[in-house]
């Protein structure tokens, strides 16, 4: 089994929040037995989508940016489980997470299904996954929190997932918190 993570914290004093989840999920993956590719976002080149939709139409599935992007897209196409890990930004992603989720665009079709009542692009690759989203907040937010689990949840749907499972906490979570909150992702999301 394989799963990808991608951190979208910041490779500054401030991503300590990120990369203690990241290494916590990495080791509870690897306890089980998964082989895991991590991408510290922040310290990779991946330029925003163009909108140009060569992905769909020039060459199917492939991004018309060559850069660190690529090597992603294909982990994640072949993951079965994908972890998205972010500070909260209003509610949304990171900006270099941000970039990256938008580069997913060649796993979708160009066509449209209807998808719990709502018209959705379908899957490229038959290859579902679980996906894990984890947030931190610097101060309890409740609003932020309701807006962050709503958009994982949206941007779900369009990538078909076998599960969706989102866990927000503060970034001052100490090591027992953090490892108690990621295994208790990973076991409720059914893959321990």
């Amino acid at each position: 089994m394989n799963a990808i993570i991608l951190n979208g914290g910041p490779a500054n004093g401030r991503g300590s929040a990120s990369r203690k989840i990241r290494d916590t999920a990495v080791k509870e993956f690897q306890s089980l037995g998964w082989a895991v590719r991590v991408f510290d976002l922040d310290g990779l080149t991946i330029k925003p989508c163009r909108g140009c939709f060569a992905c769909w139409l020039k060459h199917p599935g492939t991004c018309a940016i060559q850069d660190d992007g690529e090597e992603y897209l294909r982990t994640f196409i072949a993951s079965d489980a994908a972890v998205w890990i972010t500070p909260v930004t209003f509610g949304g992603y990171s900006s270099s997470l941000k970039k990256a989720l938008d580069r997913t665009i060649p796993t979708i079709l160009p066509f449209f299904i209807r998808a719990h009542g709502e018209i959705h692009h379908p899957q490229r690759y038959e290859r579902r996954r679980k996906l894990l989203a984890l947030g931190t907040l610097r101060d309890r937010d409740a609003e932020a929190e309701r807006v962050f689990r709503g958009l994982v949840q949206r941007n779900a749907i369009n990538m078909n997932p076998l599960k969706t499972n989102v866990c927000v906490m503060s970034e001052h979570a100490d090591d027992a918190e953090v490892t108690a909150r990621v295994k208790d992702l990973i076991r409720t999301a059914g893959i321990a």
